[in-house]
């Protein structure tokens, strides 16, 4: 595909091809060859030429005798509705005579199709499928191909199982009541012979922080009467919620895994934006350097990479600083040496903002200038959109703290005491992730208005997207066994700025006699924001191709960078806040206070780091000067 786009002068930067792909992909999916689709089917995707694209590709590949996985039915197809082939077809219906379908609600186009033909001789077909958990439209599930099989198989007969053997009565009158406002269903009623049990709890609370705080007291609670943390999940609607709720429970000490995804920290975006201020913070942070140096692309190759290493181990000094002064004697030229320059003279200008701005304010401008935050902006992916909601979640996390070291020193800890528990352990994923399990209580949090139901998804398909965030609401409460607890928010930090929430209409939909209210924060606070929103304005692009140098010239580079003086753009403007050093070492056994785990007692040390186990944190390794004698907290 790549090859094609390139003869046809399309620009790649632009239309990434994994990009178009997914869209020839969706369009394989929907049963569309290229002499089925229309100029207007393709809109601006490659400059409206990828119509042709996808005929040229799909001739590419029937030269090469070779298919993707789109083709696999897309070609079946083909055969199946041709006349010429009709030998075939029937061959299928003589092997075929019966056929049974699970999970037919996720049925894409191409899937429905090819069911349709296979079984219309016989017409004996089994479908099993629940239209009220179609939840992945997003990824080409047609929840009308269920809605369509009475009209597709006139006197099928249709069995509603509506006996529910996991759920009590009430989760499954909630379930039913909120779902009942969708008017793209069949329609069933659920019910259960065990007993009512618990009514769905629903709370109102002040905030994310105080959401997150009042889950894990929950959680603490329900572990007090025997409940295994195995047996309790948070599903979240979007992936950046689940960071709250990791520092809460890091912070109590409560094992949790996170399903279907990485930690907050460990993802990709996370890293790259710490990788960034690492560096501001401390310059001589060569892994962090190394890992932001070509991120946006700034067309450092990896040879010119390998050079600077070099050069830093024979001077002896940190990358960054053997950047600049190779760019400086000209062991790095041309555009690349104008870039790396650039770069440096950029981190110095940040690092000198420390004391000007206020942290979470930096933190924007670094992401921006950088080009970072541009670079997902530009991003086609379908993960993009999410990659900056997490970015934007990051600097809400930052904003807490009251300085950018103490921030990275909290990541820092969060990272080195985030073992791999062997023991049991609170889930935390999407709702999309959690189709299908089940668990004894169910936390549901950020029920409101813009989160749950997703705006994004109601701008982008209008009634149909809420029917299926409805559909994901039903998905949500229904895999709760004997207790499911919905929260919500009066106020939220949504992508950096406070908003006062309106409850999701999800909540006004629930039955009230089968919910129990428990609302003690008020529903307003004033708007925040914070005047500074990612704009994206700076971009780096590719600057051109890294010189070649010959060994000896990297030499003489680098001896005579050795030569030259630290540069003053690795000088930090700033003071780092000195936390005196206690005057003796902490001692196994001594009782300890640290402003944040609270107290503790002292496992063992190891030079100027302390292990501790706080009393309501678990095990955790800190630097000495954080820690208070007990006895002066």
């Amino acid at each position: 595909l790549k090859q094609i786009m390139e003869a046809e002068n399309v620009d790649l930067k632009a239309w990434p091809p994994r990009v178009l792909m997914s869209v020839i992909q969706r369009w394989k999916d929907r049963g569309l060859t290229p002499d089925k689709l229309s100029r207007a089917d393709a809109g601006d995707l490659a400059g409206g030429r990828l119509n042709d694209i996808y005929k040229q590709y799909q001739e590419r590949l029937k030269t090469l005798n070779a298919c993707d996985f789109g083709d696999l039915l897309l070609h079946m197809l083909a055969i199946f509705q041709d006349p010429a082939h009709a030998e075939a077809l029937q061959g299928y219906h003589r092997q075929f005579k019966y056929i049974l379908v699970d999970e037919y609600q996720d049925t894409n186009v191409a899937q429905y199709l090819w069911l349709r033909l296979l079984a219309q001789a016989s017409k004996n077909i089994c479908c099993v499928g629940d239209d009220d958990q179609s939840i992945y439209g997003w990824r080409g599930a047609e929840v009308g191909n269920i809605l369509r099989f009475e009209e597709d198989f006139p006197g099928a007969a249709i069995i509603r199982l509506e006996e529910n053997y996991r759920s009590t009565s009430h989760i499954l009158a909630c379930a039913t009541g909120v779902i009942a406002n969708n008017n793209g269903r069949l329609g069933k009623t659920l019910w259960t012979a065990a007993d009512g049990g618990e009514k769905v709890r629903v709370r109102q609370v002040w905030d994310g922080e105080e959401e997150a705080r009042w889950v894990g007291d929950e959680v603490e609670a329900l572990q007090a009467k025997g409940q295994s943390l195995a047996d309790m999940a948070v599903l979240v609607r979007a992936g950046f919620q689940t960071r709250e709720f990791e520092e809460r429970f890091i912070t109590l000490g409560v094992p949790y895994v996170v399903v279907g995804g990485a930690r907050f920290y460990e993802r990709q975006e996370i890293r790259d934006a710490l990788a960034y201020l690492r560096v501001v913070v401390q310059p001589a942070d060569d892994l962090a350097f190394e890992r932001i140096i070509n991120k946006p692309k700034r067309g450092i190759g990896a040879k010119t990479l390998q050079n600077l290493q070099m050069a830093a181990r024979e001077m002896g000094v940190p990358l960054a600083e053997a950047t600049w002064r190779m760019t400086e004697n000209g062991g790095v030229k041309g555009k690349t040496a104008t870039t790396l320059r650039g770069l440096m003279e950029d981190f110095a200008r940040w690092r000198s903002l420390i004391e000007t701005e206020d942290h979470g304010t930096l933190v924007k401008i670094i992401l921006e200038e950088s080009g970072y935050t541009r670079m997902w902006m530009e991003d086609k992916s379908p993960e993009a959109p999410g990659r900056l909601e997490n970015l934007k979640e990051l600097v809400s996390a930052i904003e807490e703290f009251d300085s950018l070291i103490g921030f990275l020193e909290h990541v820092s800890l969060v990272m080195e005491n985030q073992e791999n528990a062997d023991g049991e352990a609170i889930t935390l994923m999407t709702l999309h992730g959690a189709k299908g399990l089940e668990f004894d209580t169910v936390f549901l949090p950020g029920w409101e208005e813009g989160v749950f139901p997703n705006q994004r998804a109601m701008d982008e398909s209008g009634v149909a997207g809420l029917e299926e965030e409805r559909r994901l609401a039903y998905v949500g409460i229904t895999r709760a066994r004997k207790l499911a607890i919905i929260t919500h928010a009066g106020n939220r930090r949504i992508h950096g700025s406070w908003t006062s929430s309106l409850p999701s209409r999800f909540v006004e939909e629930l039955p009230p006699e089968n919910v129990d209210v428990d609302a003690e924060a008020p529903a307003a606070v004033a708007n925040q924001s914070w005047g500074h929103g990612f704009s994206g304005r700076a971009d780096w692009s590719q600057v051109g191709q890294e010189p070649s140098q010959s060994a000896e010239r990297l030499r003489a580079a680098i001896n005579d960078a050795r030569k030259r003086p630290p540069p003053p753009v690795l000088s930090p403007s700033y003071t780092v806040p000195d936390r005196p050093r206690p005057n003796a070492a902490f001692q196994a056994g001594e009782r300890v206070f640290h402003d944040k785990f609270g107290y503790g007692t002292v496992i063992g040390s190891d030079n100027d780091k302390v292990r501790v186990k706080f009393d309501h944190s678990g095990d955790k390794k800190l630097m000495d000067n954080f820690l208070k004698p007990a006895g002066q907290a």
